[in-house]
C-alpha cells in the first residue's frame, strides 16, 4: 500500500505528461480506434503496430466501415502483422457492435468481454483509455511494475498472484483520469521498469518501490522448450503467374500460401521464423505447376502470411 497516494499520482502522472511517447492511439478517445490498437498490440510491439494502425484507420475509419468490409480485404491490410485470428475477431467484433449496439463500442466491461477476441485485459484497456474509467489494467508491463512496487516474490502465474496483483493495482487507482493513470503505468513498465534490469535511478516513483532485487521480479514460470519444425513448400509458375493454395488450418485461414512439397529436391530458398514457441524453417523447392493450384499475377497477389510473402518476394527477385 502506498502511504501517500496523492503524491504517487502526482509524480507518476507528471512524469508521463513530460516524457510519454506520442503514439497515434494516445491522441484520441475514439473507442473504436482504441479497440483497434488493443487488438493489434496483442503479442506485437508498439513499433511494429504504429504503421499498421495508421493504415488501418485510413482504410476503415469507423466501426461501420470495418463491419462492411470483406474478410480478404481485412486480412490483406493485416498482412505481415501475424496472429491473423485477431483480424478475423476484430471484423466479427465490428459487425457485432453494429448489430447490437448501433455502431457504438460498449463502455461496460461485461459487455466488452462478450465481444469476439476481447479478454479481461482488452476490455479493461478500452474502458480506461476510451472512457477514462478507473479500473485495473493489467498487461505485462503493469504487472511487472505492480509486482516490483509491492516486492511480490511469488510466481505470478497462479490465481492467488493474479488476485493479489489486481487488488494492488486497484489500490493504486486515482479517483479520476483512469486513462492517464493506466498509460503512465504502462509507459513506466515499457521504458524504465523494464524486464530484467530496470533503470531505477530514472524512475519517477522509486521512493515508493519496495523491490529488494527488482531484476528478479516478477517470478515467472520456466519457459517451455522451443519446438523445431520444417515446412516444405514449392515455387511454381504457370503462364508467368504464381501458383498458390488456400492455407490449411486455423492459423492462416483466409490467406494464401505456397503449395506443399510432396518431396525434397534442390532447395532454392530457406528462412526461419517463430510462432509462439515453435521455430519453423520454411524450405522452398522448384516444381511444375499443377492444375488444381490457383495462379496469381505477381503484381496482384492475395493476402499471404509474412514468411510466405518474404519467400515469394525473394524468389521473384532472383528469377528476374
Amino acid at each position: 500500500m502506498i502511504p501517500n497516494l496523492g503524491e504517487f499520482h502526482r509524480d507518476l502522472h507528471g512524469w508521463f505528461r513530460r516524457t510519454g511517447r506520442d503514439l497515434p492511439w494516445r491522441r484520441t478517445r475514439d473507442p473504436y480506434a482504441v479497440l483497434v490498437s488493443e487488438f493489434m498490440l496483442q503479442q506485437t510491439t508498439v513499433e511494429a503496430v504504429v504503421p499498421y494502425f495508421e493504415r488501418w484507420m485510413q482504410a476503415f475509419p469507423t466501426v461501420a466501415a470495418l463491419a462492411n468490409a470483406d474478410e480478404p480485404d481485412v486480412l490483406h491490410l493485416w498482412q505481415g502483422l501475424g496472429y491473423y485470428s485477431r483480424a478475423r475477431n476484430l471484423l466479427r467484433t465490428a459487425r457485432e457492435i453494429v448489430a447490437k449496439y448501433d455502431g457504438t463500442v460498449p463502455d461496460h466491461v461485461p459487455l466488452l468481454r462478450q465481444l469476439p477476441g476481447v479478454g479481461p485485459y482488452t476490455a479493461a484497456a478500452v474502458a480506461a483509455f476510451a472512457y477514462d474509467q478507473c479500473l485495473p489494467v493489467l498487461d505485462a508491463n503493469i504487472i511487472r511494475v505492480i509486482a516490483r512496487l509491492e516486492n511480490f516474490r511469488k510466481p505470478i502465474a497462479s490465481a492467488h498472484a493474479r488476485a493479489f496483483l489486481e487488488s494492488s493495482a486497484r489500490a493504486l487507482l486515482p479517483k479520476s483520469d483512469g486513462g492517464l493513470h493506466a498509460s503512465a503505468l504502462m509507459e513506466l513498465g515499457a521504458g524504465i521498469c523494464r524486464s530484467g534490469n530496470p533503470t531505477c535511478l530514472l524512475c519517477p516513483v522509486r521512493s515508493y518501490c519496495k523491490a529488494e532485487a527488482p531484476e528478479k521480479i516478477p517470478l515467472k514460470p520456466p519457459r517451455k522448450p522451443i519446438l523445431l519444425e520444417r515446412d516444405l513448400r514449392v515455387f511454381a509458375r504457370r503462364d508467368d503467374k504464381i501458383c498458390l493454395v488456400p492455407a490449411e488450418g486455423p492459423r492462416w485461414r483466409g490467406l494464401w500460401v505456397l503449395p506443399r512439397a510432396s518431396r525434397e529436391g534442390r532447395k532454392i530458398f530457406q528462412l526461419t521464423y517463430a510462432v509462439t514457441r515453435y521455430r519453423i524453417t520454411l524450405e522452398v523447392f522448384p516444381a511444375r505447376a499443377k492444375a488444381e493450384w490457383t495462379t496469381f499475377a505477381p503484381d496482384a497477389l492475395p493476402p499471404m502470411p509474412a514468411p510466405h510473402r518474404r519467400a515469394l518476394t525473394a524468389l521473384l527477385i532472383h528469377a528476374t
